[in-house]
């Protein structure tokens, strides 16, 4: 019988950091989500294993976000069109997720200048990955499953 992977089999498997935050032992494969790569790292310095600009904003994105030209865009449409711009990339974001099934670490590495991880793309290419790595219901399911109707008609979970 195969195991079922449930939120505690990959908690903790996914973490965010900035690419010049000090390499710890358990950072597991250290992945760069930047637009850009960091300037005057030689490529023998480079503190990441690979770099995805797949998963990172748009250059539109990324100069709206900054407000080159414009207003800097609010955080929320920013998360909004981010998403989108993701869908696009579900091929590395699945592939980073069958990775952490396979019970491996990843550390999505951003910008030395991204001080704030709650307001940074590389959360949410963090949160994507962990959800994918999460298994789906299948469709054909009732929603409901493991859901108790108590005396009273409310309902809660099992």
């Amino acid at each position: 019988m195969l195991h079922e992977v449930t939120p505690e089999d990959v908690s903790g498997r996914v973490r965010t950091k900035r690419w010049n935050d000090p390499r710890a032992d358990d950072d597991g494969y250290r992945l760069l989500v930047c637009r850009y790569r960091p300037r005057g790292v030689p490529r023998e310095e480079e503190t990441w294993d690979a770099w995805c600009k797949a998963l990172a904003p748009s250059e539109e994105l990324h100069a709206a976000a900054y407000g080159k030209g414009q207003e800097p865009l609010p955080w929320e449409d920013y998360v909004r069109r981010f998403r989108e711009e993701m869908t696009r990339s579900r091929f590395w974001i699945d592939g980073f997720a069958a990775r952490v099934r396979g019970g491996e670490r990843i550390t999505v590495l951003c910008s030395s200048a991204c001080v704030d991880a709650a307001r940074c793309h590389r959360t949410l290419v963090a949160e994507m990955i962990l959800d994918a790595a999460l298994p789906r219901p299948d469709p054909g399911t009732d929603s409901r499953a493991g859901v108790v109707r108590r005396r009273g008609g409310s309902l809660r979970g099992t």
